[in-house]
């Protein structure tokens, strides 16, 4: 196969005053650690070794002027303090460092500067429409004071050894209640027309100039169209972003599109394509001219992808924030053609749910990656990867998320693995996921995997079955148990050994015909239930679903939540919440509320599909741990409990780490 040229992908852009290096660039996104310690450090500058020319980290959260009478205040993800951290100087000398081992590297380091809270906007009408939190409407004061912060941010970026910084003008940000129609209700000087609603901004950029002026690259992040009722369209976008290009003020423009709550997110899931709306970045560089570079965003994890977008003329500098999340080093591997290599993002979004919704303690949060168990973890891989002082036969059993990162960090260890699947491929719930509507991409994990470990050498033997006695004749040194879980099934409930009932993954592996009226019946929380209905509906089956919550997907984070819930809307699947199933005949399917106990019974069903999750398939553990000839094994991923697929690729790779 002949080498793929990118020839615009690494060629550098003069930016104002900054040179990137190639077009690469890692956009501000938030991975659950704002302070720039060691852990903070070594995550975002892995990507700048790795071949990201830009390195945008985490954003500034700056402070506001709350009465004295008030407390700071934090929801949702959005801050409204007195007291920022770039005021702190241990906070500025981890910028200073992180500065440092950016441009070690050769890249830059640009920082956003934000005003993101539920307490004030340009007037009082709730930010999203999903929640009806009412802000306090800011007067001239407040204003006056939240522009100068801006200022004194950039000054302190600047000095630290930023190379730019941009004002965060989107997805439910202060700036962004002044450009929205939607949101800015005002009649005094910054309310109206667009070239009004824009002064917000440009009196922004103004005092970032007046306080550094050209010493910093000076950019804007805006969304190409807001996505909600009374909103501003991309047309609207275009002339007030053009707007504020004619000031002078501007070196660069960041696009995206969407926002954090609905349809559509800008940190767009598995169920859009790449660049999906890249047009929009095309007409920023129509309006703005080759004087302001555009950098568009939205789900490129694929430098091919990004090649062609910048040869198409869609954008000048390519946001893959997720993909350098992923897999930091995919820039150097495309650098030098090593795209097989490349470890995609899924675009499962766990990155972005673990951030904002962790329940882990403080001092445990990090970055979490589905499919990079080194995301968070850089610097304990940093002191405790290396060969193994003796090569060892390591034998996993089972070829999931978990299996496969046991025997590929084993085998990049030195150690001699052989890998045991029962299935024709190897893959387990990621292929099982990767048949269902919107989620294809997480087929790319096992690409990934079946490649490497061919790369690597292991021994992978597909169709096959072993017991404990099969295990011990390989002679092993070491046994992983990866054998996953199977489907749960309700206890105690009359009727579910029926016929034309079935488990959700044999109706998606097509291990059973389904009728045309079709009940999913479901007590999970997460993404199974609504891919197994949709996955029904797209046969041209006429589905309806019985949840036991209080509504479908109620542990899906808000970034894809709206994908998922738009397509149940566009089959039609009616959802009838907190209903818990209690018996199932031939002719009715019988439940009990989940709080008032009222009994309800459905009919007209040609087959019931039970989604309930499901439970360890550990009995071979067990075997061999009652085993006394066998070393004690390891027992990793859903084989130990089911969790999601960054708990799997940890696990696996936490074994083949210590092996």
């Amino acid at each position: 196969m002949s080498k793929i040229h990118f020839e615009m992908l690494f060629s550098p852009l003069s930016v104002g005053p900054m040179r990137v290096p190639n077009r690469i660039c890692e956009t501000t996104n938030s991975i659950g650690n704002m302070f720039p310690d060691d852990a903070f450090i070594a995550h975002h500058a892995a990507k700048a070794r790795g071949g990201t020319g830009w390195i945008g980290s985490e954003t500034w959260l700056l402070n506001v002027p709350l009465p004295p009478e008030l407390p700071d205040e934090f929801n949702y993800g959005a801050a409204a303090v007195r007291f920022a951290p770039y005021q702190m100087p241990e906070f500025v000398s981890g910028i200073e460092r992180f500065c440092r081992e950016v441009h070690e590297a050769g890249a830059v380091a640009v920082f956003q500067l934000t005003h993101m809270n539920n307490a004030f906007a340009a007037s009082p009408v709730p930010i999203t429409e999903i929640y009806d939190l009412v802000p306090h409407e800011l007067n001239e004061v407040m204003i006056d004071s939240i522009l100068n912060t801006y200022a004194d941010a950039a000054a302190v970026a600047h000095a630290a050894g930023a190379d730019g910084v941009e004002i965060h003008c989107a997805h439910e940000s202060t700036p962004q209640t002044f450009l929205s129609p939607a949101l800015n209700h005002r009649t005094d000087r910054w309310g109206g027309p667009p070239d009004h609603r824009i002064r917000f901004v440009v009196e922004a950029l103004e005092r970032i100039r007046g306080r550094v002026g050209k010493a910093l690259a000076l950019g804007i992040r805006v969304n190409g169209e807001e996505s909600r009722v009374g909103g501003y369209d991309h047309v609207q976008m275009r002339e007030m972003t053009y707007l504020i290009g004619e000031t002078g003020l501007l070196d660069f423009i960041n696009i995206d599109v969407g926002h954090c709550f609905g349809t559509h997110a800008y940190i767009a899931p598995s169920y859009y394509g790449n660049a999906h709306y890249r047009e929009f970045g095309k007409a920023a560089r129509a309006d703005l001219g080759p004087k302001i570079p555009v950098l568009f965003t939205g789900r490129i994890n694929d430098p091919v992808v990004a090649e062609e977008l910048l040869r198409g003329g869609y954008c000048d500098l390519v946001g893959m924030t997720r993909a350098g999340i992923a897999d930091p080093e995919f820039a150097n591997k495309a650098r030098s053609g090593r795209l097989i290599e490349i470890r995609r993002c899924i675009a499962c979004n766990r990155c972005i749910d673990e951030a904002l919704n962790s329940k882990r303690p403080d001092t445990l949060k990090r970055p979490l990656c589905s499919v990079n168990p080194i995301a968070g973890n850089e610097q304990r891989w940093a002191r405790e990867f290396r060969r193994a002082a003796i090569s060892k036969h390591v034998v996993i059993v089972g070829g999931g998320a978990a299996g496969l990162e046991a025997a590929r960090v084993s085998a990049m260890r030195g150690h001699r693995v052989t890998l045991c699947e029962r299935g024709v491929r190897v893959g387990g719930q990621l292929l099982l996921t990767s048949k269902t509507p919107g989620r294809d991409s997480f087929e790319d994990q096992v690409y990934f995997q079946e490649n490497e470990l061919q790369r690597l050498g292991v021994d992978v033997r597909v169709n096959t079955s072993v017991d404990v006695e099969e295990i011990k004749a390989l002679k092993p040194d070491a046994v992983v148990v990866a054998t996953g879980s199977t489907p749960r099934y309700p206890m105690h409930v009359p009727g579910i050994e029926l016929p034309h009932v079935v488990n959700g993954w044999d109706a998606v592996l097509g291990k059973v015909a389904l009728g045309q009226r079709v009940a999913v019946i479901s007590r999970e929380d997460h993404f199974e239930t609504p891919s197994i209905a949709l996955f029904i509906a797209a046969k041209g089956k006429v589905v309806e679903v019985f949840h036991g919550s209080t509504h479908l997907g109620h542990d899906i984070e808000r970034y894809s939540i709206g994908a998922v819930m738009q397509r149940v809307e566009e089959y039609e699947i009616p959802i009838h919440p907190n209903l818990i199933l209690t018996e199932i005949t031939a002719v009715a399917i019988r439940f009990v509320s989940s709080y008032a106990r009222k009994s309800v019974s459905v009919g007209g069903f040609d087959s019931v599909v039970l989604v309930y999750g499901s439970v360890p398939n550990a009995q071979l553990y067990h075997a061999l741990c009652a085993d006394t000839r066998i070393a004690q094994p390891y027992i990793v991923g859903s084989a130990w409990t089911p969790r999601g697929i960054a708990e799997a690729t940890r696990d696996g790779a936490n074994v083949g780490l210590v092996i």
